[in-house]
Parts: structure tokens; sequence; C-alpha cells
């Protein structure tokens, strides 16, 4: 059947975001087409909480999509934020199960000259009858996922962004976002909004915007400690550990970020050493000469290519260069006792766990004086 006789659009994935954004642009998409009014409109809440919300919320699509228009012509309905296809206790309820069957009864009688129907969901059980029925039966979207890493469709979101601002990312600028970020798509579409109003004319976002002007919310309120101690600059470290103890912060995540940090300068640290790196320039470090050191020690690693702080060739390669540049890099033997350091800190907070804020001071003290 051609996907523009199909009854009704069914977008879903993992992320309510995406799968929201790629509604929004299909409802107004559908709704120009049909030349929809404000009055042959209609947004339908799909978020439930229980069984009973569940109906009232199948209740109200079935309402809007029996709807005769005021005005005549066509309606296009929304279907938003459903929720209950998923594998969660509402979800696997047996009145939910009947309310969906309802709905699947609704959606094949549905006449797609009278009525446009969005539906979005997220997330969904692909087990479950339902959602495989939409894939044949429905203009299908799966967002996200099935050969889309959750890496991929991040990405997808900034690059997409970017290019409604009327911006591009410069070389590793993408990648650096996305470590500093995190698995956020809201935030990360308002970072990439306020990174291309930063480029200007330019229009691109380079890996320097992104350093200067988004926080490390992937590691949170701690990456500023790691950043003050890396720099050398005690005072600084001394008040963001501070701060992060007078909000509440517990001594594990600071620690976990300086030994990650601390992993990739020793890995680093010995590259340079024995010459198969030189010092990074403003973009980093020479690209030729990473990927011959990442090829000549990926037996090293097993062939894992998750990110992580124990594979150095994992990471962004301009951000590690940054970290390495000219007088922020200390020698190989004290970042080996900055390593013990953090080991004998982790220790001794465990023995001392209600002086978590003076282990870690202390500690701060004998690694940079």
């Amino acid at each position: 059947m051609p996907a523009a006789t199909k009854n009704f659009a069914f977008l879903c994935g993992p992320d309510d975001f995406i799968v929201n954004r790629l509604g929004a642009e299909r409802f107004a998409a559908l709704a120009a087409e049909a030349n929809a009014d404000d009055f042959s409109r209609e947004i339908i809440s799909g978020f439930a909480a229980n069984v009973d919300e569940v109906g009232a919320a199948v209740n109200r699509f079935r309402d809007a999509v029996q709807t005769v228009p005021m005005f005549g012509g066509k309606r296009v309905v929304w279907f938003k934020d459903v929720n209950f296809l998923a594998d969660t206790v509402t979800g696997r309820a047996e009145g939910t199960l009947a309310q969906v069957e309802a709905l699947q009864e609704l959606l094949e009688k549905v006449n797609a000259d009278e009525v446009a129907i969005v539906i979005t969901a997220a997330p969904i059980d692909r087990r479950r009858s339902f959602p495989k029925w939409c894939e044949g039966q429905a203009d299908f979207t799966l967002a996200g996922s099935d050969g889309e890493s959750a890496g991929e469709a991040l990405a997808g979101v900034a690059l997409e962004e970017a290019r409604t601002s009327g911006a591009t990312f410069g070389e590793g600028a993408l990648e650096l976002l996305l470590a500093k970020v995190g698995p956020n798509t809201r935030l990360l579409t308002e970072e990439t909004r306020k990174l291309a109003t930063y480029a200007g004319e330019a229009a691109v976002i380079e890996p320097a915007f992104v350093d200067e002007l988004t926080p490390n919310f992937a590691e949170g309120d701690f990456f500023e400690s790691a950043e003050k101690f890396f720099a050398g600059d005690l005072r600084g470290t001394i008040a963001a550990l501070e701060r992060h103890f007078f909000n509440g912060g517990d001594a594990r995540p600071v620690l976990s970020a300086l030994q990650n940090r601390n992993r990739i300068l020793i890995q680093v640290r010995v590259l340079l050493d024995t010459g198969e790196l030189r010092a990074p320039g403003p973009y980093g470090f020479d690209k030729a000469a990473w990927a011959r050191a990442a090829e000549n020690h990926a037996k090293h690693f097993g062939g894992d290519a998750a990110k992580s702080a124990y594979q150095l060739f994992t990471q962004n390669q301009w951000y590690v260069g940054k970290l390495a540049s000219a007088g922020r890099l200390p020698p190989l033997r004290r970042l080996i006792d900055n390593q013990l350091e953090f080991i004998a800190a982790f220790e001794e907070i465990i023995r001392r766990p209600n002086d978590q804020a003076t282990v870690l001071r202390e500690m701060a003290v004998r690694c940079l004086t």
C-alpha cells in the first residue's frame, strides 16, 4: 500500500524529545497540506500514569478523530506523548492492553481523506502486537534505534539544529559538544543554538567555542575541581571543592573525574616522551601521528572502541590536545604520584566517611605544593 494512502503516521523511539520533534514537523506539514485552520487542528496528550488515564486519553483521541470540522475540510490530529506502549506496569496492565486494542480498531476505520493523524510514542515495547501492526499499516518512523546508535541520534539532533540556525560544526566541535553535554537532547539543542548564535557571520562552530561556552554537564559540578587541579591552581581547586561539598556533593565522583583525566594524561605523557606524538598545536595533535599511534597500540586495548578513560584514542583528539597543551602537562612521575594519591584518598574516605571534604582538601595540598 503506498505511504500516501495509509491511515495515520506513527513515530516512535526511545527518546521522547527526538520523537516529539519529528512529530511536530509531521503535524505542521500535514496541517499545511490540508490547509487546516486552528479549528481543524487538535493535539491530544497521550501521557498516562495509570490505566484510568490511559482510557481517558484514548477516549479524548477518539472524540478528536470523530469530530466533524466546524467549517468543513480535513482535520489534523496529533496524539502526542503516548507512553503506555512501553514495558511498564501501566503498559502491561490488562486494562491498558484492552484500550490499545480499541485504539487499533479505531485506527483501522479512520478515513484518511477526512482526518490526518500523527501518533508519537516514546518509549515503546516493539515486541507487542500493536507496534508490529503499526509498522505494516502506518507511515512508520523509528527514531534513534535499530541501526542508529544513541550517539548517532544525538549527533543528528545537533547537526539538524545547527543547520536550522544556519551554522555548521568545525572539525572536532560536534564530538566535543556531545562529550560535554551527554545524552540530553533538550540541552544539546539549546547549546547548539547558543553556539550557532555565537559563531555569528562565520557560521562555523569551532571546538574552542564549545570549550569556552559549554559547561561540562556530562560530568557535573565536579568537573570544575578537575579543571583547577590539572591547571595547578591550588586555591581554585580548594574553592571548587568547597562549592561541591557545600551543595551536598560526594567525594567519589570528584575522585573519578580526577582519575579519568589523569589516566588520559599518563597515556599522552608516555607518547610524548617516546616521540610518537609531538606537542599539540592550536588544533590538537597532528592527525597523521595520532592515527599512527592509535594503529600501533590498538592491540593493547583489545579492539574496544567504546569511549573510556582507559583508552586514549577513544577521546576527542582536539580536547586531549587542549588538556596536554604547554604548561598544563606534568611529568610522568608527577602523574603517577597523582594516581597513587587518588587511590590513597579513596581508601581514606572509606575510613573517614564524614571527613570527605577534608580528605580531598589535604590531597590537593599534597599534590599541588
